[in-house]
């Protein structure tokens, strides 16, 4: 499994419930990615979507214990979430499914946001750089795209 997000200088994500940064590079590398995959969020990330539907062109599972039809536990929605799944938050889905994902497709951006309130989990432990791509700029702050890998025990 993957996660993918965009974090700030401090893994910062949201603030009430909406992304940090408005980035159209991101928006089109965050398509390029999931599109005809299975992405998995939670409740309020599905509520941010627009007209609070899942997005079209992939598979929508969603881990929530509020939302009618949504799996309510983790270990359900991993018995049936295909292993190329995409986790794409909110925080509580990361923190949840970090352990599970083996890959990480992350847009770092160069700043700290403003009143940050939904963080992604810590990483940098457990997941080692293998693949970068940029700085992009299309706002203020420079970002990239970064991919990461869980680092396994060498035999």
């Amino acid at each position: 499994m993957k996660a993918i997000a965009v974090i700030d200088k401090a893994n910062a994500i949201g603030r009430g419930g909406k992304l940090l940064f408005r980035l159209p590079g991101d928006m089109a590398h965050f398509r390029a990615e999931t599109l005809g995959k299975t992405i998995i969020m939670g409740r309020k990330t599905l509520e941010s979507m627009p007209g609070g539907k899942p997005l079209k062109g992939r598979t929508t599972l969603v881990l929530s214990g509020s939302l009618d039809g949504a799996f309510r536990a983790a270990d359900e929605l991993l018995a049936a979430a295909p292993a190329d799944a995409i986790v794409c938050g909110g925080g509580e889905v990361y923190r949840a499914l970090l352990p599970y994902c083996d890959e990480l497709i992350l847009t770092e951006v160069d700043a700290y946001a403003e009143e940050p309130d939904t963080f992604f989990p810590p990483f940098r432990e457990e997941f080692r750089l293998t693949g970068e791509e940029g700085p992009f700029r299309d706002g203020d702050a420079p970002y990239w795209f970064r991919r990461y890998e869980r680092i396994r025990d060498e035999i």
